[in-house]
This record gives structure tokens, C-alpha cells and sequence, in this order.
């Protein structure tokens, strides 16, 4: 069931203190589109179904993408993960990290990071509801700001392994590589890594979409090898099957495919990595 949307817009509690630029489609909310979400508006649509008319699996993509980070979730609360932070977490959906975590473990503690204020107004009207979640405005480009902010010292335990997630996210940015390794040196021993990240390696239409997206929301789309894909995990060792399509990672049960995959994704662990 879709997560109702919010009595009041929240861009009008957010009027006046920063401009927001609905003109132009923003990450979170064109994935929302593709997830059949309502949170988004006319310039998220358009570039969404521009997006589509190049590679019409898009949609069928994203779900893939929310399907694999419910299995990683599960099986890293099986592990004994109670600590979580999702990093460039958008749109709430139907069913988002902390109540994925909650089918299989209690007490679990969640962190929500995300630069955009939009996000933010939902996440923190729609999520948070008790004292295990916290929503954090926070760039992933300043990971120091991320790791000394009251929201990760009060939720965070050092001394216990903690996932971190980066869904759909690293793609965004020029250099994912320096913000991944330094929330991954405070990572203690059998904390995980998840990483979800677009590619080119099986359909080069991704190409034109990025092209299409950067014009529109002037936020790049930077599509990744396999190779540069499995660079990310640095100390954390990937977990059978390795780097794979989201679709073919574990998957609970098989499907037919969509079409070309368009999304890598892989679970790593820090220390020992057996299970």
C-alpha cells in the first residue's frame, strides 16, 4: 500500500527558508515516479517519461533496485545487524529500511541521510516514529559532517557492526569513492556495505538517458563498470554472488527479465565474511 501523502505540501513548510526548485525534476522524486509514487510533479514526469521512451525497463529497474535492498536488509538483520543508515535514502515509499528491518529483528536503529529538503520534509513527517529513527539532512559529499552529527552519535553505536546503504545513489556523484571509504573506516568489524549502481555494461541506451537527465536536472548520471562498481567495497569483502544485476542477486525467486539489466548491485562485509 502506497505511503498517503501529507496533508500539507511540504514545500510549503519549507517556503521561505529555501528555494526549491520544482522546475527542474529532481533524483528522488523521478525514482518515486518510476516506483508508481505520487510525490513527484510535472518536470519529474516529463524527464521520467523521456527516460522511458530510451529504456522502457526503467520502471521494472527501480523495483528490481527495492527488491534487492529488502534482501540485503534481511539478510544482514540475520546476521545481527540492528544499526542501519541509509544514505541518499529519498522518497518514503510503501515500505522503506527500518520496516523492512523490522520483519526480521526488533530494535533495530535507523539513520535516513539525504541532501534533498523535500526529502527531508517527508521523511521526518512520515517516518519517524519513535525514538530508533532519525531523518538527516547530510551530504554525501562531506561524510565528516554525517558521522559528527547528533543523529549518527546518538543512534550509532561504534562498538557494534552497522550497515551502511547507498541505493541507487553512488551514480550521482563524480567521486563516490572517498565518501564510501570514509564512512567505511568508522565501520567497525562485521559491519556491511550495500551498494545498488546503474551501468552501461549491458545496455548502452543508459547512455542517452543520462544524457537526457543531466540536461533536464543538471545532476549528472554517471552509469559504472562492473570493475568500478566492485572498487566501491574497498575492505569489505562482497558477499556469493559478488558484483551481479540486482535482479539476479539472490533473488527469491527466478523472473523473467524486463529487459537489458541496468543496475549492479552487491553486499560486502567487513572482516570475516562467512554466511
Amino acid at each position: 500500500m502506497r505511503v498517503p501523502a501529507l496533508s500539507v505540501p511540504p514545500e510549503a513548510e519549507l517556503a521561505g527558508r529555501e528555494p526549491l526548485l520544482l522546475h527542474r525534476p529532481g533524483p528522488a522524486r523521478v525514482h518515486d515516479y518510476f516506483l508508481g509514487g505520487k510525490d513527484n510533479y510535472a518536470a519529474d514526469r516529463r524527464l521520467a517519461q523521456r527516460v522511458l521512451r530510451v529504456l522502457p525497463q526503467s520502471a521494472a529497474a527501480a523495483r528490481d533496485g527495492r527488491a534487492f535492498l529488502a534482501r540485503t536488509v534481511r539478510l544482514l538483520a540475520g546476521r545481527g545487524i540492528r544499526q542501519f543508515v541509509d544514505l541518499g535514502c529519498g522518497l518514503p515509499t510503501a515500505d522503506n529500511l527500518h520496516q523492512m528491518a523490522a520483519r526480521h529483528a526488533s530494535g533495530t536503529r535507523v539513520i535516513y541521510v539525504d541532501n534533498d529538503p523535500l526529502v527531508m520534509a517527508h521523511a521526518r513527517a512520515l517516518l519517524i516514529d519513535d525514538g530508533n529513527i532519525a531523518a538527516l539532512r547530510g551530504d554525501l559529499r562531506d561524510p565528516t559532517a554525517i558521522i559528527e552529527s547528533p543523529e549518527w552519535r546518538r543512534l550509532i553505536d561504534p562498538r557494534e557492526p552497522v550497515g551502511l546503504v547507498f541505493s541507487s545513489v553512488l551514480h550521482f556523484l563524480h567521486d563516490p569513492y572517498g565518501p564510501v571509504a570514509a564512512l567505511g573506516a568508522v565501520a567497525p568489524p562485521g559491519s556491511a556495505l550495500v551498494v545498488s549502481h546503474a551501468t552501461a555494461d549491458f545496455d548502452p541506451g543508459i547512455g542517452e538517458a543520462a544524457r537526457l537527465y543531466g540536461e533536464a536536472s543538471l545532476v549528472p548520471l554517471l552509469p559504472r563498470r562492473a570493475a568500478d562498481v566492485e572498487r566501491l567495497f574497498g575492505p569489505f569483502t562482497p558477499l556469493s554472488p559478488g558484483i551481479a544485476p540486482v535482479a539476479r542477486w539472490r533473488p527469491d525467486a527466478p523472473s523473467p527479465p524486463s529487459g537489458p539489466p541496468l543496475t549492479y548491485g552487491g553486499v560486502g562485509i567487513r572482516g570475516n565474511p562467512l554466511g
